[in-house]
């Protein structure tokens, strides 16, 4: 029965790895890798939705390399912004519910409180600019959509801060991180169960933010990382984590400096609440150490 078919592109990412583990037992889900499907190929991405007739499709499928971006704007563009804009054609066309996953680089950080679901995109590069391009043309599509921006995502596996800490602190005894740049991070499988939460509420519409609560800086995630990292086991000596500020640690993109999203309309809506990030990040480290302190 297509009601209960859906597509997740994107499967092989750290976000798509946990719709695909989360998915719901009465729901049959198709995942798509970039292999499998590259939604910046119109072609790809119109036989891959009619092959599998969803009534959702779930786009946690993105060009992430926030820095790479300014270097190949190209490629960010066409995964970013016509990707999206190719899938949600596709899906207006058959009838398809998208759902779109985005980011808080949406915007400039210059507000320094919560950013709300309507407040205005300012982004600062072309990672930002490129996930706002393709926001627009999923709501220009017609499709029916739900559009989920979230921030600092992170997961037991992939590329991402709080793996990328773990492995300099068993490598270094100091680490520096940015202590300027607040925002407000994210577990993977946290994100997964809201997004089919939203799939599978009958009015469930339009944009949404979602991360887990809490207001802090990379420095204060890195601190936290540590300490529950040395809790676990999975770090065997103290780590000094030293603060710096953004100009010392100078990147190609610009990043917000103040990018927490206010999702009190998906606290609302789903009758959920969000997790404190330290408690997310043990449920993540200690998932981790189960796998024997190995992302796998």
């Amino acid at each position: 029965m297509r009601s209960a078919r859906a597509l997740v592109l994107g499967a092989g990412g750290q976000l798509g790895r946990a719709l695909m583990a989360s998915a719901p037992k009465d729901m049959s889900v198709t995942g798509a890798t970039r292999e499998e499907c590259d939604i910046s190929n119109p072609d790809a991405v119109r036989q891959c939705v009619t092959k599998c007739d969803p009534a959702w499709v779930i786009n946690a499928a993105a060009y992430t390399a926030v820095d790479d971006a300014e270097d190949f704007p190209d490629t960010a563009f066409a995964i970013n912004a016509d990707g999206p804009r190719y899938l949600a054609q596709a899906c207006a066309a058959s009838g398809i519910r998208l759902l779109h996953v985005s980011t808080d680089f949406v915007f400039d950080g210059k507000t320094g409180s919560p950013y709300a679901t309507d407040a205005a995109a300012a982004p600062l590069g072309v990672y930002g600019d490129s996930k706002w391009r393709g926001e627009q043309a999923v709501e220009a599509s017609g499709a029916h959509h739900v559009i989920v921006r979230t921030s600092w995502v992170y997961a037991p596996s992939g590329r991402n801060f709080a793996l990328t800490m773990l492995r300099l602190m068993r490598e270094h005894k100091v680490v520096r991180v940015v202590n300027d740049q607040t925002g407000a991070p994210t577990l993977s499988r946290g994100l997964a169960e809201v997004c089919w939460a939203l799939v599978q509420h009958p009015e469930a519409r339009g944009v949404f933010h979602w991360s887990d609560a809490g207001a802090i800086t990379w420095y204060e995630f890195a601190c936290g990382i540590r300490d529950e990292a040395l809790s676990l086991g999975l770090l065997t000596a103290p780590v000094s984590v030293e603060p710096i500020p953004t100009e010392a640690f100078p990147t190609k993109a610009q990043r917000p400096a103040y990018s927490v999203l206010d999702a009190s309309g998906a606290v609302a809506t789903l009758g959920v609440a969000q997790q404190p990030w330290r408690a997310a990040l043990r449920d993540m480290l200690v998932s981790l150490a189960e796998q024997g302190g190995v992302a796998q």
